[in-house]
C-alpha cells in the first residue's frame, strides 16, 4: 500500500529527483507549484515502482491524483497506476486524476473503460518557445521590444541580475510595495499573492531560478522558476506597474538568463483572469498545455436502479424498508459474518439502529460503490448477494450469504450463479472474482461449481470467471 507523506519545504529534494527530468511541460509537475499551493491542495507524495505519485485533496473533489512521474528508464507507469487503484479500492473511492498530460489521456481511457473527461480552458498553461522569449525577434514581437526600449530609455541604470539568499530583505521590500498597489478582489488572486510571497523564501535553493530588475538597489520586478525536463516553468512574475515596460523587460531577461538549451518556457495558466489572459496572449504562446481531468466510473454509472432477477426458486432485487429486521439479523450474525470476512464494528458510524445496514447498502448503491441484492424466497428475504470492490477496469467481486435457517438447501449457490450471470452478461463486467476462507468448505465447493480457481494465500482460496 502506498505510504503518503505530506509535501513540505523539506520534500523539495525528493520531488526534484523526478520533476527535474519530467517531460510533461505542465506547471503542476514541479516542486514550486507543489510548495506554493500546498495549503490549497494539501498534496501528499509517495514513491513506488520508480515513480512519483502525488495525491491532492480538496473538500469538494476529494482525492485527486497527478499522473505518475517516472524516472527515465526506471519507472513503471502501469505498476504505479495499479498502486493508485489499490489505494482507491482500500479507501472506497474511484480513481480520479486532476492534471493529466494530453499525451497520456488515451492511456487512461484504455485502462478505465468508463471515464468522464474535462479539459477546462481556465487552467491551460501558456507555453512559449524558449528562443522566442529569449530574443523577442521578428516583427511579431515589435510591441514588446518597443516597451523594453522605452523602459531602458526611462531607466538606463536598471539591470537584470540573479537573486540569492542574501536578497531576502530587498525581496520583502518589493512585496511590501507591491501589496500597496495590488487591487484585485478575487479570492484566488489574493491567495496566489500570499503563496507567491512565501515561495520567494526558497531563493538560494539549488533548484530555484530567481532574478530581478534592479534600479539603484530597489527591485522593480522579480521572477522565480525551475527547470523541469526541457521546460523552464515560471512560477512568479511580478513587477511594479508604475515603471512602464518593466514586465516585458523582466520576461525577456529571465528567459535569456535561464532558458539556454531549453525548448519551452511555461508561464502557467491565467485562472480566468482577463488581464492575465490578455497579457499572456500578447507574448504569442506556441502551444497551450492542456490539463485533462479524468474521473473514472464503473459499470454502475448508468444503472438507475437495482434490477429484479429471477432464478428457478428465488428472486433477487433491491432491499426495502420491510427487510430491515431480517437484514439486521443477517448483518449482526457474528457466526455467519466470520465467514463473510467483515466486522461491521470497524466502520460503524453513529448509532446502530434497525435501519443502519439498510441505509449503508442504499448509500453504497447511490454512490455507485456496490449492489446489494436481497435474495428472496416466496417474497421473504433469506440472504443477500453483493457485487462490490469494482476495480474500474471491468472487474468486481461477488459475495453471497444466507440466513442460517435457510442454509443447506442450495439457495446460496443459486443466488450466486444468477447474480454472476447478470454481472457478466447484462451489467457488462468482463472479470468477476470471489474468495472464501480455507476453513469454509461449503463455500469452496459452491465457488468451484461456477468459477475457476485462481490461486490462494495464507487465508483465502481465490476464484474468478472471465468473459
Amino acid at each position: 500500500m502506498l505510504d503518503f507523506k505530506p509535501i513540505q519545504v523539506k520534500s523539495a529534494a525528493r520531488l526534484r529527483k523526478y520533476y527535474s527530468q519530467c517531460t510533461y511541460r505542465l506547471c503542476e509537475y514541479s516542486a514550486g507549484v507543489k510548495l506554493m499551493w500546498r495549503q490549497h491542495w494539501h498534496p501528499e507524495f509517495a514513491e513506488s515502482n520508480g515513480c512519483l505519485i502525488v495525491r491532492n485533496h480538496s473538500s469538494h473533489l476529494g482525492s485527486i491524483f497527478d499522473y505518475p512521474v517516472p524516472l527515465p528508464g526506471e519507472g513503471d507507469l502501469d505498476a504505479a497506476l495499479d498502486e493508485i487503484d489499490a489505494w482507491c479500492m482500500e479507501h472506497g473511492t474511484a480513481p480520479a486524476f486532476g492534471v493529466v498530460p494530453a499525451e497520456e489521456r488515451e492511456h487512461l481511457m484504455e485502462r478505465y473503460p468508463y471515464t468522464v473527461v474535462d479539459n477546462d480552458r481556465l487552467w491551460q498553461d501558456y507555453l512559449y518557445r524558449a528562443e522566442d522569449l529569449m530574443a523577442f525577434a521578428g516583427r511579431r514581437y515589435s510591441g514588446q521590444r518597443n516597451h523594453m526600449n522605452k523602459f531602458r530609455k526611462l531607466y538606463p541604470e536598471a539591470a537584470y541580475r540573479d537573486l540569492t539568499e542574501a536578497d531576502g530583505e530587498a525581496v520583502e521590500a518589493f512585496w511590501e510595495e507591491f501589496h500597496q498597489i495590488f487591487n484585485k478582489e478575487d479570492a484566488l488572486a489574493k491567495k496566489e499573492l500570499c503563496y507567491a510571497r512565501k515561495l520567494m523564501r526558497q531563493v538560494g535553493k539549488r533548484w530555484v531560478k530567481a532574478g530581478a530588475i534592479e534600479l539603484e538597489g530597489k527591485l522593480l520586478a522579480i521572477s522565480l522558476g525551475e527547470v523541469c525536463g526541457d521546460t523552464l516553468v515560471c512560477h512568479i512574475e511580478k513587477g511594479l506597474p508604475q515603471y512602464e515596460g518593466v514586465y516585458p523587460t523582466m520576461v525577456q531577461s529571465f528567459a535569456a538568463a535561464h532558458g539556454e538549451g531549453l525548448r519551452w518556457i511555461n508561464r502557467e495558466d491565467d485562472a480566468g483572469d482577463r488581464g492575465l489572459r490578455t497579457s499572456k496572449l500578447q507574448y504569442l504562446p506556441a502551444d497551450m498545455g492542456a490539463k485533462i481531468r479524468v474521473q473514472t466510473r464503473n459499470e454502475l454509472a448508468n444503472l438507475d436502479k437495482i434490477p429484479a432477477l429471477a432464478s428457478e426458486r428465488l428472486t433477487l432485487d433491491a432491499l426495502q424498508a420491510k427487510d430491515s429486521a431480517a437484514y439486521n439479523r443477517l448483518c449482526l450474525d457474528d457466526e455467519r459474518n466470520r465467514w463473510w470476512g467483515y466486522d461491521y464494528r470497524k466502520d460503524l458510524e453513529g448509532e446502530l439502529t434497525e435501519g443502519y445496514f439498510l441505509e449503508v447498502a442504499q448509500r453504497d448503491f447511490a454512490n455507485k460503490l456496490a449492489v446489494n441484492f436481497a435474495v428472496r424466497l416466496d417474497g421473504q428475504l433469506i440472504g443477500e448477494a453483493v457485487l462490490y470492490q469494482f476495480d474500474y477496469k471491468g472487474g468486481a467481486e461477488l459475495g453471497c450469504r444466507i440466513l442460517p435457517e435457510y442454509a443447506g438447501n442450495g439457495y446460496g449457490a443459486e443466488a450466486f450463479r444468477r447474480a454472476a450471470e447478470w454481472s457478466l452478461y447484462e451489467l457488462g463486467l468482463y472479470r468477476l472474482s470471489a474468495k472464501c476462507f480455507h476453513e469454509n468448505e461449503a463455500s469452496k465447493r459452491m465457488l468451484e461449481s461456477c468459477m475457476r480457481p485462481n490461486g490462494q494465500d495464507e487465508t483465502y482460496f481465490y476464484f474468478e470467471k472471465v468473459v
